[in-house]
């Protein structure tokens, strides 16, 4: 019997070998593998709607609402999903484009081409979604995907991994191209965290807990979509009406998104009337409000209910109908409170004044800032990219959504006729 060390390194020999051949496989290939696996989405409903139902109803008690949210499809998903495949067939294939070409002064050329990454491992949890996003989004850029989605979600991913398999096959693309983990046991991702001589970016999806033990425990590097500690800051320029419709869209679109805003701040300028405006229409949306010594004071005073909030509570990520909320005398102290709070991940500033929001947003270190534009569009499907694979608040090669330009590197590509740097050669 194999060992669960041979298995998943078995998988990663293979990925390298289609990786090879998925670098240079045409885009018009690649693009009959994704119209294909479009379609199968749909004449699959069934199948993937029956094996999603015993996933959410063996995860009833075990998660929570948000998650158990995140985990269910319905015909509305499923038809975004299989919408998202055909938007990123329809992109510009990334893989071989000149970023930049320069010609050297001895008649040397050399021009900068984008090229895939590789083999890419990605580990996430719940959302059975991200297992159709990011195998579409590396079989366009040409990287081999291993996935290794949550236990809460085994028979959805197990239902899509058929789907993808045969898309790939009918396209004439080897299916190790895109390969998903055949076991919920947590032992196979630590094995593939190992497999640095086979994989080159990990890319992990979920909470905290799962992002720092992938960080610890592995030797290839990793793309982190961390959590999202997202801010509103109410400028003392802002208008009342926007400042309710933005904060309401924030927070309780979907608030358990990682662009779901968690904190609001307000300008002492604007807190008497903004403050109670805004808490009292998040209220009625059945929002608590855990309030700072400032933000409570005022609320208290205009009958809005909130409870105290502690320190911690503004460094944190609740996924529910939920915000902190306090006053700052400044917007420097809003740029140094969202600095300190937030997960730089997405922050918004509503305000009239361009000056201050130009300010704000040079100034504020997060992957997405915003200008009267609520959070809730950081996401790579609204950016134009057809899906992503994460957000990322890395700094360094890819940050905020991760599509198809972030999961290429490039090479260079040198042309001439004979230029040597010395002239050693006697004959």
């Amino acid at each position: 019997m194999e060992s669960m060390s041979d298995m998943v390194e078995n998988m990663a020999r293979r990925a390298r070998k289609a990786a090879a051949r998925l670098a240079y496989v045409p885009g018009d290939t690649k693009n009959a593998a994704l119209e294909n696996l479009a379609r199968s989405i749909g004449t699959g409903r069934e199948k993937i709607l029956a094996a999603n139902a015993l996933d959410v109803e063996a995860a009833r008690g075990k998660l929570s609402t948000a998650m158990l949210e995140r985990l269910a499809l319905d015909d509305k998903k499923l038809a975004d999903i299989a919408r998202g495949v055909e938007e990123i067939a329809k992109l510009e294939d990334p893989v071989g484009k000149v970023l930049c070409a320069t010609r050297r002064p001895n008649g040397m050329s050399i021009e900068k081409v984008s090229t895939p990454i590789g083999v890419i491992g990605i580990i996430y949890e719940s959302r059975p979604n991200v297992t159709i996003d990011c195998a579409a989004l590396c079989i366009k850029s040409g990287n081999a995907a291993i996935l290794r989605g949550g236990s809460e979600a085994f028979n959805t991913n197990a239902a899509f991994a058929s789907l993808i398999a045969s898309s790939l096959d009918s396209a004439g693309i080897s299916a190790d191209s895109v390969q998903i983990v055949p076991t919920s046991d947590r032992a196979a991702f630590a094995e593939l965290l190992k497999l640095d001589q086979y994989i080159d970016c990990i890319i992990p999806r979920g909470g905290a807990g799962l992002i720092s033990f992938i960080s610890q425990n592995t030797r290839i590097p990793v793309i982190k979509h961390d959590k999202g500690v997202c801010n509103v800051y109410i400028d003392k320029f802002a208008d009342a009406e926007l400042s309710k419709k933005l904060a309401v869209d924030a927070k309780c679109q979907r608030p358990s998104v990682c662009n779901a805003a968690e904190n609001l701040i307000v300008h002492k300028d604007s807190a008497e009337n903004l403050l109670p405006a805004v808490c009292a229409e998040l209220v009625s949306r059945g929002v608590e409000i855990r309030a700072g010594a400032g933000a409570k004071g005022v609320l208290s005073r205009n009958g809005i209910p909130c409870v105290d909030a502690s320190d911690g509570d503004f460094s944190t990520e609740y996924d529910d109908l939920i915000i902190s909320a306090e006053i700052v005398d400044s917007l420097d102290s809003a740029i140094d409170f969202v600095n300190t709070y937030g997960s730089s991940h997405s922050d918004l500033i509503v305000t009239s004044d361009a000056g201050r929001a130009e300010k704000f947003m040079a100034r504020v270190d997060s992957a997405c800032v915003y200008w009267n534009v609520s959070t809730r569009f950081t996401d790579g499907f609204e950016f134009g990219f057809g899906a992503e694979i994460g957000i990322s608040t890395n700094r360094l090669h890819a940050r905020g959504p991760v599509g198809l330009a972030e999961l290429c590197s490039y090479k260079y590509k040198i042309r001439g006729c004979g230029q040597t740097k010395g002239n050693l050669y006697q004959g």
